[in-house]
């Protein structure tokens, strides 16, 4: 029984593309390489399928998609753990091009994304011509709509975050008695992407930036009047050395963060509010190592690069 179990191990290990090993093409996602694995697995777990069609050696989109898109922290662990990743590559024989010909993929074709359900069937249109994060992410939030599954915080926010960089979004300051307490007020509105504290001719003042689009001038002016935040124009500002000031006091500090999940977890403590409800899978992993460990003076992570932060910590 002993050695039974060892080889189903071996052979499902086998299947799989670990990051450490992946063709640059593929990212850093564990992915399963065998269809009908992928089907059974996604059978016992009741998940989706990310269905990745690759040049495996590639062309540059192939290989920037790699690096660009497959190795974004958020994103990979989102892929892991919502849904049942299956590579199959689009310049092969074999099992590698039954696969292509049963979804009617061309070959040697820029990397093409499909969404299947625990059966095989597509849940959404084909993504393809879209080489972005927010391409990836929408077709995973309107996949797991479809299959009336929860959204994580932490998907939402990588989408809003990777959606915002495609649009012109706006900026305003609000002076304050105290920017600490005007920051934990300001981030948690619906529509902010960040919030910084700092000082502007002589006041405290927070920055705000925000898509228009969710959230209207006139509303944050209205949410900032709760607090006692008065609009002030833009001029020369200087960044306060404690920004996030409540995630500061707190062990979250070491953990690798966007900078929406560090405004809206700073938020959320501030409002005596779960701010683990906007971390993923990996970081409340890395959270609870933190915390049952001996080890003293962990980095203070939360405001450097955080794909650079976040491949260090794994």
């Amino acid at each position: 029984m002993r050695n039974t179990i060892f080889i189903l191990s071996l052979l499902i290990s086998m299947s799989l593309s670990g990051q450490d090993n992946n063709p640059v093409e593929l990212g850093k996602i564990k992915w399963f390489r065998n269809y009908s694995e992928a089907i059974q697995k996604a059978q016992e777990e009741d998940k989706a399928i990310f269905l990745l069609f690759q040049e495996v050696p590639g062309c540059a989109t192939c290989r920037n998609y790699g690096q660009n898109v497959l190795s974004n922290g958020l994103l990979v662990d989102a892929i892991e753990n919502e849904f049942i990743p299956l590579a199959i590559y689009n310049n092969k024989g074999g099992h590698d091009k039954e696969v292509l010909e049963l979804y009617n993929e061309p070959s040697w074709n820029n990397p093409v994304v499909r969404i299947l359900n625990k059966n095989g069937d597509n849940l959404i249109n084909r993504i393809s011509g879209d080489y972005s994060i927010q391409a990836v992410t929408h077709g995973m939030l309107t996949a797991l709509k479809k299959q009336k599954k929860e959204i994580p915080g932490y998907l939402n926010i990588l989408n809003e975050e990777n959606t915002a960089k495609q649009k012109n979004l706006s900026e305003e300051y609000y002076k304050m008695y105290c920017f600490w307490s005007g920051e934990g007020h300001l981030g948690g509105q619906e529509g902010v992407l960040e919030t910084s504290p700092g000082f502007m001719n002589g006041y405290e003042v927070v920055k705000v930036i925000y898509d228009e689009k969710k959230l209207s001038k006139k509303k944050l002016d209205s949410y900032a009047k709760e607090a006692s935040c008065t609009p002030v124009q833009s001029s020369k500002f200087r960044e306060d050395k404690d920004p996030q000031y409540y995630l500061k006091r707190t062990i979250y500090k070491h953990l690798p963060l966007t900078s929406m999940q560090r405004t809206k977890m700073n938020s959320a403590l501030a409002s005596n509010k779960d701010p683990e409800l906007f971390l993923s899978p990996k970081q409340l992993e890395w959270l609870q190592n933190i915390k049952t460990s001996k080890k003293e003076n962990y980095p203070l992570r939360y405001t450097r690069d955080f794909e650079k932060e976040w491949w260090l910590m794994e």
